[in-house]
């Protein structure tokens, strides 16, 4: 049996993550057939739409006072450029199917000009008659960078073996 380009599109895993084929999981709103029940849910099928480039879909689901602004060349480049490696959700607050707020903080992967990279953000949604909408994000910076040795001190000597003070010698 031959499938078509979106019976075969909609039989692959989603992107988000879930575990579940994209026809189970983000295809559904991605296609505006459903709306995504919680604000996770809508947070998901985002990154499915950067992934599977339904670009239409991060405009539809934004808050309808952004649409206006939304930078479609903007989204389309990063689209584009990125290699999507993965969704990890971090922490949902609020954001059910009863409520009308939440917060999602996220981390997606991905590579751009051969580099690894992490987009981390805690998105605001909101949901009006029943549609869940994304409001804003703040990006967050990844947790600190610890030294794998002790700092060495200005009065300490010189770890290069010259024999001199570190302040002297290659803390310059």
């Amino acid at each position: 049996m031959n499938l078509t380009i979106e019976e075969t599109i909609m039989s692959e895993m989603c992107p988000c993550g879930s575990g579940k084929s994209l026809a189970e999981c983000c295809g559904p709103y991605l296609n505006q057939e459903a709306q995504a029940p919680t604000a996770e849910a809508l947070m998901r099928a985002r990154y499915s739409a950067y992934v599977t480039r339904q670009l239409d879909y991060l405009r539809h689901s934004l808050a309808p006072e952004l649409q206006e602004s939304h930078d479609e060349d903007a989204v389309r480049e990063w689209a584009d450029s990125a290699k999507w490696l993965g969704l990890q959700i971090l922490d949902t607050i609020g954001g059910s199917a009863a409520e009308d707020q939440g917060v999602v903080e996220f981390a997606a992967s991905y590579e751009q000009d051969g580099a690894a990279m992490i987009h981390r953000e805690r998105s605001r949604f909101r949901r009006d008659e029943g549609i869940w909408y994304y409001v804003d994000g703040e990006a967050i910076a990844g947790p600190p960078v610890r030294r794998e040795t002790p700092k060495i001190g200005r009065n300490e000597p010189c770890p290069c073996g010259s024999g001199r003070k570190y302040k002297k010698c290659c803390g310059r």
